[in-house]
């Protein structure tokens, strides 16, 4: 009986990180995840029965963490949802990235293994500033409203920068990964000009710590993401997207660029 022999293509198929299912479904879950953090960190937010005084003094600050803080104290549960749901994307999106840029990279591999790289690496400061959040928020129980906020503000620059910087620096990852991944998918056919757009729009998200989620540079931010990943997802887990496939084309057979395209 002869060993069994797998072909190339056989091999390419089965052997990619992080699997059909697996890469599907983060490409699906994901933004959803992300999307819903968002959503509920917003209603959060915007649902808080805050006094005229309070609001006004709240715009009068310069970084958002006090209304944050004042937020989560009147709508804990809805908050920490938002927290939850927001963090879990965040980790989800690092296996549905490494999807994207996998496609992308079959038919323009510097700029999509570079770009899906600085993106996952800007991912893990989210998850730094996500455990400064929740330990902020939980010191609320212990020590009150008002001497968490003041603490908050005293140390903002320190916990915002993180150790050596470490955490500011990985964020400029997520803006200049998110443009050569980009590119990486367009110029691969992988998105057309309608899905880059909102994939830009997406990526350019604020980082740091509590920061707030508004309608656009919050919720609709997280729908674009939806849009341009959660189709992806779909075609991943029906083994519908030939870079997952088969060997990546010749260069002569790459898609065209057209000027208005999904």
């Amino acid at each position: 009986m002869s060993p069994l022999t797998l072909t190339p293509a056989s091999v390419h198929h089965n052997a990619w990180f992080p699997g059909r299912f697996i890469g599907g479904g983060a490409l699906v879950l994901g933004p959803l995840l992300w999307f819903a953090g968002l959503t509920l960190r917003h209603l959060a937010q915007s649902t808080a029965e805050f006094t005229p005084q309070q609001q006004a003094s709240f715009d009068a600050q310069p970084f958002a963490a006090p209304e944050q803080l004042a937020a989560y104290a009147l709508n804990p549960a809805l908050a920490t949802a938002g927290y939850a749901c927001y963090t879990a994307g965040a980790i989800v999106l690092c296996l549905a990235v490494v999807v994207l840029a996998r496609v992308a990279a079959a038919r323009c591999p510097w700029p999509a293994r570079l770009g899906g790289a600085m993106v996952v690496v800007g991912l893990f400061s989210r998850l730094y500033w996500a455990g400064v959040d929740e330990t902020a928020l939980q010191l609320i129980g212990t020590l009150g409203l008002e001497r968490t906020t003041e603490l908050v503000m005293h140390l903002y620059g320190d916990v915002s920068y993180g150790p050596w910087r470490v955490p500011v620096s990985a964020a400029f990852g997520l803006y200049i990964g998110t443009v050569l991944l980009g590119w990486a998918a367009f110029r691969s056919g992988t998105f057309g000009t309608g899905r880059l757009v909102l994939f830009l729009f997406s990526g350019w998200l604020w980082t740091g710590v509590l920061k707030e989620s508004e309608l656009v540079d919050g919720v609709l931010s997280g729908a674009a993401l939806c849009l341009v990943l959660v189709p992806l997802g779909i075609k991943v887990l029906r083994d519908a997207v030939p870079e997952l496939r088969t060997r990546s084309e010749p260069a002569a057979d790459r898609a065209r660029l057209r000027l208005v395209s999904w």
